[in-house]
């Protein structure tokens, strides 16, 4: 494991100390486990004493990200659809990550990406209610605001959204919507039932930092880890469009500890909660900030065009954390400079 990751998983670690009896020993199954934020969470479970089943069908996750894990007697690795998996055993936490999440994956792929977030949450809703699990953690996505206007920036939970359902995104967008609905219906029958299936929902909004993959370059629709990719190689840094679009990018770590603790703090059944950083950036940016402190000696290109449709691309994304400060003490420590320089220090070695 990269010195930088295991800083970050120590340090995650300290900020989950309070909840540190609710995981060891406890049985979580992550869907997803072997992407990006999937692998993170399995990590930190694991330093925790925790034991995980990792669910994923390796069709944007990687076995790279958890190759480390694979020895430990408290992971276990199941490359299946979330579709067609069965648990038999007792579980006691269930966080449900597994989905496409790259635009340009995601239009490669709309039929999959639909099945996993409508159908795959069905089969997952199910499963927590059969098995009576502590709580249940839904990853849903800012991609549900669709492209708010200026009135909207911050874009706080209470925001409907401005999507397009006939659009390159909608198998996306539109699949997380769904879900969300899918999550709310059980919940609200739940307690119709008296029984309370105790789900909360994550909007997660742009999240960065070692791990985030780079495979497939020239069709990756992630900026971040472009930029740095391109700025470490001596290519041009390519801009899509003015690079006047803005995002907020919140780096690992404190994603992670926002997600454990609207996993399980207690008294917020049925919530949903924006988790990311609230500094707003323009990708141009972004892109001159790479530049700099990877010591690049890049160009920068404009307007070139991506191999995925731009439309509905939102023009401007960054979340109100309002609610999580209330009510998860949830506070991101890490400044974009600071997460760029250990993104960037780890990219060196694995890019």
């Amino acid at each position: 494991m990269h010195p930088i990751i295991e800083e970050d998983i120590e340090a995650i670690s300290r900020e989950l100390e309070n909840f540190r009896e609710k995981i060891a020993e406890k049985k979580f199954l992550i869907t997803g486990g072997a992407g990006f934020l999937g692998s993170w969470f399995c990590d930190v479970i694991i330093a925790l004493n925790g034991k995980v089943i990792c669910v994923d069908n390796l069709s944007s996750g990687s076995t790279k990200n958890i190759n480390h894990l694979l020895a430990n007697p408290n992971f276990r690795f199941v490359q299946a659809d979330v579709i067609d998996y069965q648990p038999k055993e007792a579980i006691d936490y269930i966080v449900h990550m597994a989905s496409i999440a790259s635009p340009s994956m995601y239009m490669e792929h709309p039929v999959e990406t639909l099945d996993a977030n409508i159908i795959g949450i069905k089969k997952i809703l199910e499963m927590a209610k059969s098995l009576c699990v502590k709580e249940f953690l839904f990853t849903s996505t800012s991609e549900v605001y669709g492209n708010p206007s200026d009135q909207f920036i911050p874009t706080p939970e209470s925001y409907y959204g401005f999507v397009n359902s006939f659009g390159p995104r909608s198998m996306y967008d539109e699949g997380k919507r769904a879900a969300e609905a899918y999550c709310y219906s059980y919940f609200i029958q739940s307690q119709k039932e008296g029984k309370i299936l105790p789900i909360r929902i994550a909007r997660i909004f742009n999240t960065y930092g070692p791990k985030l993959d780079i495979e497939g370059t020239s069709l990756y629709g992630r900026a971040l880890i472009k930029f740095i990719y391109q700025a470490l190689n001596g290519k041009p840094v390519t801009v899509y469009g003015d690079g006047k679009q803005t995002r907020s990018f919140c780096y690992i770590a404190d994603q992670i500890v926002g997600l454990f603790k609207l996993l399980l703090a207690p008294g917020i059944d049925g919530e949903v909660i924006n988790i990311g950083n609230n500094t707003e950036i323009s990708i141009l940016d972004l892109a001159k900030l790479i530049i700099g402190i990877s010591n690049s000696k890049s160009s920068m290109e404009f307007n070139s065009l991506p191999t995925y449709s731009m439309k509905d691309d939102p023009r401007r994304r960054c979340p109100d954390i309002k609610k999580a400060e209330k009510l998860l003490h949830y506070q991101p420590k890490t400044d974009l400079k600071e997460g760029l320089k250990r993104t960037i220090e780890w990219a060196r070695e694995n890019l």
